[in-house]
């Protein structure tokens, strides 16, 4: 019990300020995505924000995208807290609140009339499935960077995909296939439902933009047999350090190097010249890597 109240705690003072006020900005951002380009020509988002907007397409008007929103989402965080964390929670429903709350000013009180067509694209499904799927992309992906979910569908990804052995993104894909295809049935047309893959595809690059930066460092594998030459070489022309790992070549039986190295994609070309010069029998790898940080506070 000691432990559990320590562990609160401790969760509790690592909330930031910070990620509240980009939070905030992030629920704006996905509400202005979702209101004013996909909800007014009937596109649907992905996971448990389009379920909301099919749901109150279908329902007496006062169930609104608002209502769907928290109603739906909270309780999936809530269900989640063990496995991914106080802050996390309260990270992810202050997210889906503000998201609401934008939603619900935006169709019933701010003067935009949202009813039957896009404020900016008019009724081009194709500008609205691109643009809705844009913007709400950028708000889901400052939401997982800053600590949070805006969709409680990730929540039960994370906890539910290794169980049936499938991975977390197949999870939500076979989701929001089955959203897509429950939609298409209701509406009777097919061609709605196909502009929403649009969206989901155009959200899903934006997110990967978002959190993981648009110009992905690159990971460096080398394979030498003079180390000391050639990470000398990479630290003189870079000014940045080298992680040397020992190794045995399998085929040979000779004792070898592994060097690892992080570079950006302009330095590359620069990087296989050094290589080469200090020395020119090397094996080298080159690999995307998601995102590079230090784990200082």
């Amino acid at each position: 019990m000691k432990k559990l109240k320590e562990n609160v705690v401790s969760e509790l003072k690592s909330l930031n300020w910070k990620n509240f006020l980009m939070l905030f900005l992030a629920g704006c951002i996905n509400a202005c995505g979702v209101t004013l380009f996909l909800a007014p020509v009937r596109l649907y988002d992905s996971g448990i924000s389009g379920t909301s907007m099919l749901l109150s397409q279908i329902t007496p008007e006062y169930l609104s995208l608002s209502v769907f929103l928290i109603v739906l989402n909270i309780p999936l965080f809530l269900y989640g807290l063990k496995k991914q964390g106080l802050a996390f929670t309260i990270y992810s429903i202050f997210a889906v609140a503000v998201y609401s709350l934008g939603a619900w000013l935006i169709t019933d009180v701010l003067p935009i009339d949202v009813s039957f067509a896009s404020p900016f694209a008019e009724q081009d499904l194709l500008l609205c499935a691109v643009f809705g799927g844009l913007i709400s992309g950028v708000g889901s992906g400052l939401t997982i960077r800053f600590g949070g979910a805006i969709d409680g569908i990730e929540v039960m990804a994370v906890m539910f995909a290794k169980k049936i052995g499938i991975s977390v993104g197949t999870f939500v894909m076979i989701y929001n296939v089955i959203l897509y295809v429950i939609c298409g049935i209701v509406l009777g047309s097919w061609i709605l439902p196909l502009y929403s893959i649009v969206t989901y595809f155009a959200a899903l690059k934006t997110v990967d933009f978002v959190v993981e930066g648009f110009d992905r460092s690159k990971e460096a594998m080398i394979i030498t047999e003079k180390p000391e030459a050639v990470s000398n070489a990479l630290i003189e022309a870079f000014e940045s350090g080298t992680t040397l790992i020992n190794a045995k070549g399998g085929y040979s039986n000779l004792d070898k190097t592994v060097i690892y190295f992080v570079v950006n994609r302009f330095q590359i070309s620069k990087m296989r010249k050094v290589i080469h010069n200090a020395d020119p029998r090397a094996y080298v790898t080159i690999s995307e890597v998601a995102d590079v940080f230090k784990a200082i506070k």
